[in-house]
This record gives C-alpha cells, sequence and structure tokens, in this order.
C-alpha cells in the first residue's frame, strides 16, 4: 500500500516573489521622484500660506476700519446727546412728562 501524501497543494498566495523586498530608498530614481514631490508640495504650501496671511491681513483692515467708525458714530451720537440736553432742561414739566407708556 502507498502512503497518503502530505504535501499541499499550492496556489497564487504562496508564490514568493520580490516585491517589497528592496527598499525603496536605495533606488536613486525614486528617492529623486520623492524629494521632487516635497519640494512641489512645499511650493503649494507657501503659496497658500501667503494667501492665508493676505487674508488676516484683509481681515485686521477691516477690523480698524470698523474701530474708526465706531468711534466716529460714538463721538457723534455724544455730540448730539450734549445739544439735546439744553431742550429738555427747559422744559416746564421735565423729562418726566415725556415719557408716556400705553397698554
Amino acid at each position: 500500500m502507498a502512503a497518503a501524501r502530505s504535501s499541499t497543494i499550492k496556489g497564487v498566495q504562496n508564490i514568493r516573489t520580490h516585491a517589497g523586498r528592496a527598499n525603496q530608498s536605495t533606488k536613486p530614481y525614486q528617492a529623486y521622484f520623492r524629494i521632487g514631490a516635497l519640494e512641489m508640495e512645499k511650493e503649494r504650501r507657501t503659496t497658500e500660506r501667503k494667501g492665508a496671511i493676505e487674508r488676516v491681513n484683509n481681515i485686521d483692515i477691516r477690523v480698524r476700519e470698523i474701530e474708526t467708525e465706531k468711534s466716529v458714530l460714538m463721538k457723534k451720537i455724544a455730540v448730539d446727546q450734549q445739544e439735546s440736553l439744553p431742550e429738555q432742561n427747559n422744559d416746564k414739566k421735565g423729562a418726566a412728562a415725556n415719557f408716556k407708556i400705553r397698554y
């Protein structure tokens, strides 16, 4: 009687290849390609950074404009209130006479 074979059937998954054994950095052309890709990314990021800084500067300018306009309006309100105070004091009934509540 013949003994049963103990060997297993091998498929495509069992084929040994050299893929992944060589270090990618040992190939100079791949290292140069990676360096080029990094340089392009650096340039894109630098351009993006310049644009962001420009946007921030524009926002800062607008905030200063808003503060200036706000202070001008506050001064105008103060002047208008100063001008209207003597008129209210001359009223015989006083300022309380102008205040009415309707229900």
